[in-house]
């Protein structure tokens, strides 16, 4: 990976797409640094104690924190990402979008205009249902309708501004802008995240004995939770590295005086195709519920049964994410991988699969294959981003059965909770990029070698 980024920066085009990149990154942290008006500063110590654990946290990590600040960027990619989902959606199930979809590059510029408005939408709704949250939590100094309004405005104007800023990214950057901006926002939220952990976690429960003795045993425990976090990664890049390889066998052909074809290859199908696309897209649809909510009093009793049965502590929210996780797999492998144009590209081709008729028996063989894989790959998503929350599904579970005594010595997991998914969205993200860079400097050779 580092000779990679380190041949990449030697080659001056690549060079200006990286620093691009991070330019356009930079751009977003200074956004997500800028409060908007009327906001108290005692957000930032309230947010987290009060939603830290619930899908709120999920987002406010998914933001770098902006969302806990209040800030410009609060909302960061959430609307972008669910309007694209939506998108998606809805050109398969609308013959006139799906006919839109397959016009080239014209129906997809027009997909896309789609998806800003939708996403503008969107923005609208959720940053009305933010305002109420931070009203109903007294954490504006003003909360009349000219307050409201100005706020709703800075955040839809935040929202717009990261998908354009994601959009550049995609133009003239590397790797994908949404991805980028996720990456970075995790990344920023590690320092905060690590303090937690080894305040509320590690020493916890042995501050009140031998300090000296205490300070061991957490940093103790804190090279184990670093091991772990080092076997998670490594399992995560043999999982994502791996394929599934299908023989493809071309037949000789003469043309002129030349024979091509005859040689052996094979059709390589990776076991996470799908990469981070179904932690994202499962992450942006169960935070809807506690969106909802949020415009709602405490009192309310759909406040509550979102609080009781859908905070990621339940088994109900786990159950359902991981069931997203799973369906949302399949949905992106069926909109980004067509066996029947692979099919039809192998035998315009001169190929064929060794021991399958062409034609149908191929598409059908290749589509077999494709489900086995993809259930593999979204049951290994699911081990990465549910084993964290089911962890706390249990302490939380335990704490509320054991006596008062023996539940207040079990620390407090609920900050792990959604570990397993930034981990998984961090390394997804690098890898997609570092395999960018590698297609690119390989593209470029040829050309050289060509040249």
């Amino acid at each position: 990976m580092f000779k990679t980024l380190k041949n990449a920066w030697k080659t001056p085009e690549l060079q200006k797409k990286m620093l691009f990149t991070l330019f356009i990154v930079l751009l977003y942290r200074l956004g997500a640094c800028m409060c908007v008006p009327y906001v108290s500063s005692s957000i930032s110590d309230s947010f987290s104690t009060l939603y830290g654990s619930s899908v709120l946290g999920l987002m406010s990590i998914l933001s770098g924190g902006a969302m806990q600040y209040a800030t410009l960027f609060a909302l960061s990619v959430s609307p972008y990402i669910t309007a694209s989902i939506v998108m998606q959606l809805l050109t398969i199930a609308i013959p006139p979008l799906e006919r839109i979809a397959k016009e080239g590059p014209e129906g997809q510029k027009k997909i896309t205009s789609y998806t800003r408005w939708v996403t503008v939408g969107l923005a609208l709704i959720t940053s009305f249902g933010y305002s109420m949250l931070l009203k109903s939590n007294s954490w504006l100094v003003r909360d009349d309708w000219f307050a409201m309004i100005v706020i709703n405005v800075a955040f839809c104007a935040g929202a717009a501004l990261v998908m354009w800023l994601a959009e550049l990214i995609n133009d003239k950057g590397i790797g994908n802008g949404i991805s980028m901006i996720l990456f970075a926002n995790i990344i920023a939220s590690i320092p905060g995240y690590a303090q937690t952990v080894w305040s509320g976690v590690i020493m916890k429960n042995y501050i009140s004995g031998n300090k000296a003795l205490s300070v061991v045993i957490g940093v103790a425990i804190a090279i184990v939770l670093v091991a772990v976090v080092f076997v998670i990664i490594g399992f995560i890049v043999w999982v994502t590295n791996s394929e599934r390889r299908i023989p493809i066998q071309y037949a000789k052909r003469v043309v002129g005086r030349k024979m091509y074809g005859g040689q052996a290859t094979n059709l390589p199908i990776k076991l996470n195709m799908t990469g981070v696309m179904p932690i994202i897209f499962a992450s942006s649809i169960v935070s809807i519920p506690a969106t909802i909510a949020a415009f709602f009093p405490k009192e309310n009793g759909f406040t509550k049964f979102v609080n009781n049965f859908f905070s990621p502590q339940t088994w109900e929210y786990l159950v359902v994410y991981l069931i997203l996780i799973i369906a949302f797999s399949y949905f992106y492998v069926l909109i980004s991988f067509d066996p029947v144009e692979v099919s039809n590209n192998i035998v315009s081709n001169g190929g064929s699969v060794r021991g399958i008729r062409p034609g149908r028996p191929t598409v059908q063989y290749i589509q077999k294959i494709l489900k086995r894989v993809t259930l593999i790959g979204a049951f290994f998503l699911c081990i990465v981003a549910g084993l964290p929350m089911l962890v706390t599904v249990v302490t939380t579970a335990l704490s509320s059965v054991l006596p008062a005594a023996t539940a207040s010595k079990i620390p407090d997991l609920s900050i792990l909770t959604f570990g397993g998914s930034s981990l998984l969205i961090v390394v997804g993200v690098a890898l997609e990029t570092v395999r960018d860079l590698e297609a690119q400097l390989s593209l470029r050779a040829s050309k050289g070698f060509l040249g």
